[in-house]
């Protein structure tokens, strides 16, 4: 089953953990703290309103990886904070599949994108839609979108917690990607 039909067919809970998880993982960007989104995991391991939760990450992260942050690793890079900070400003308040369901899918193909911006393979290489060979940095990201979704539909809430562990890996995937980037660009003098 392709990524698509998987966010086609996933409930609520696991549209919004689709979303955050992109989020969550696209996170080095923004320079956050990744502990400012265990709040909005947290209310969808028990249910609760996440409206509050996400205006607070908003409030806390969307002032962060701006002008200096995105031009420390060129034009890729500064492109890659802006598209993560809009996945994270156009998160609905209202938790319903209905609200999250575009908001997961945009998340899903922004998270593709900002990876492929990323990925030192991809450099100079087209953006094709639907490449047969992604570059591995997008490859990678599309295995964890597909696993959290499966985590999700085949365990439901109690997928949460491994969900979460696998965001965490592309995370630290992701923060030692731009962070090689942002070391090279500085002794080439970029």
């Amino acid at each position: 089953m392709s990524l698509e039909e998987r966010i086609a067919r996933a409930d609520e809970r696991g549209l919004a953990a689709s979303g955050l998880a992109c989020l969550d993982r696209c996170l080095p960007l923004l320079d956050g703290d990744e502990e400012l989104l265990r709040p909005l995991w947290g209310s969808l391991a028990d249910g609760s309103d996440w409206s509050a939760p996400l205006e607070k990450a908003r409030g806390a992260l969307l002032g962060l990886g701006g002008e200096e942050a995105a031009g420390a690793g060129g034009d890729g890079h500064a492109e890659a904070v802006r598209l993560v900070a809009h996945m994270l400003d156009t998160a609905p308040a209202e938790r319903t599949a209905e609200a999250v369901r575009p908001w997961a899918e945009s998340c899903s193909a922004v998270s593709l994108r900002v990876h492929r911006l990323l990925d030192p393979a991809a450099e100079g290489a087209p953006d094709p839609a639907g490449t047969e060979d992604p570059p591995p940095l997008v490859a990678a990201e599309l295995r964890r979108q597909i696993t959290v979704l499966e985590l999700l539909a085949g365990h439901g809430k109690q997928g949460l917690r491994r969900a979460l562990d696998v965001s965490g890996e592309g995370r630290r995937v992701l923060r030692a990607v731009v962070s090689r980037r942002a070391r090279g660009n500085a002794e080439s003098g970029v």
